[in-house]
């Protein structure tokens, strides 16, 4: 596959060829940065792990040159931190035993840029190629603009293709914003408590994110173990872990539904939620305490 940048890179682990390696493809993470996946694919990186003929492939579209750096990393250079999350990226991909990791290296300011043409055509086609059943990308309503960025950009990939290529689900996860706002009717939930070793060591093995200055391995990690705690606050727990997605579904099987129309539809949901139960309860506040007042 010819990329659109000549600095992009396939890499596979177990040295098949990309033919090959496409073809067994079910499950595909597309997120915008390396670690995004390992952060927010789980459910696909596990399924993958426990089936080596139907592994989880990876996208990563930026090259990872703008992140936080102290400590040991302090005097990293942008194009040195650029090769340390490539490599690291690689080891990932080799220890979640992904059968590739496809890494776009744009730059964010260009994966930002509306309807990037280019990225699009490097989605569009690394998605034609692998024919996944399901794709997890960011959510719409993350707060990062690159990962906003590139949520848009793989659901306009998605539509560019015929019905019969697309995936038949495509889900939307939270990386820079909990999804736990979603009303429970509306909540996508994995149950990923299998392997935790090995969802530590994915996370892990960022050590130029880790000891340069953001401790994402201890807070993805604390974030599926307390969605797992608080998802119900009337049962015991369920899993050990759990992780949260926004079902982007209908917005690849109808062209014609406003994206942005939908992503706020779920927060007119919430709000109608919370306003709900505050109306439900506000009576008998008012009237408890008018009660108080009369003695």
């Amino acid at each position: 596959m010819n990329f659109r940048k000549p600095t992009a890179e396939l890499f596979i682990p177990d040295g098949a060829t990309p033919a090959t390696a496409f073809s067994r493809i079910t499950t595909l993470g597309i997120g915008a940065h390396q670690d995004d996946i390992e952060f927010m694919a789980v459910p696909g990186i596990l399924d993958g792990f426990a089936n080596p003929q139907r592994p989880f492939g990876g996208v990563i579209c930026t090259n990872g040159a703008g992140s936080a750096r102290i400590g040991p990393y302090a005097q990293v250079t942008d194009e040195e931190m650029c090769q340390l999350r490539r490599l690291e990226q690689r080891a990932a991909a080799t220890i979640g035993q992904y059968g590739f990791v496809a890494q776009l290296d744009y730059r964010s300011a260009e994966v930002k840029t509306p309807a990037c043409p280019e990225l699009l055509a490097d989605l569009t086609a690394l998605i034609q190629a692998t024919r996944p059943t399901t794709i997890y990308t960011h959510n719409p309503a993350d707060k990062h603009d690159t990962h906003i960025a590139v949520a848009i950009a793989v659901l306009l990939a998605v539509r560019a293709l015929p019905k019969e290529q697309r995936p038949a689900r495509l889900y939307g996860c939270e990386v820079w914003r909990d999804l736990d706002w979603l009303p429970d009717s509306e909540k996508q939930v994995f149950d990923i408590s299998t392997r935790q070793n090995l969802q530590s060591a994915l996370t892990g093995v960022y050590d130029s994110q880790i000891a340069g200055g953001k401790r994402y391995d201890l807070a993805a990690m604390g974030r599926r173990r307390a969605h797992a705690t608080f998802l119900d606050s009337h049962t015991a727990d369920k899993t050990e872990l759990a992780t949260l997605a926004m079902d982007l579904t209908p917005l690849i099987q109808d062209d014609s539904r406003d994206i942005a129309e939908y992503v706020t539809g779920f927060i007119q949901l919430f709000a109608a939620e919370v306003r709900s139960k505050l109306l439900a309860r506000l009576p008998a506040v008012a009237a408890a305490t008018a009660h108080a007042d009369a003695k």
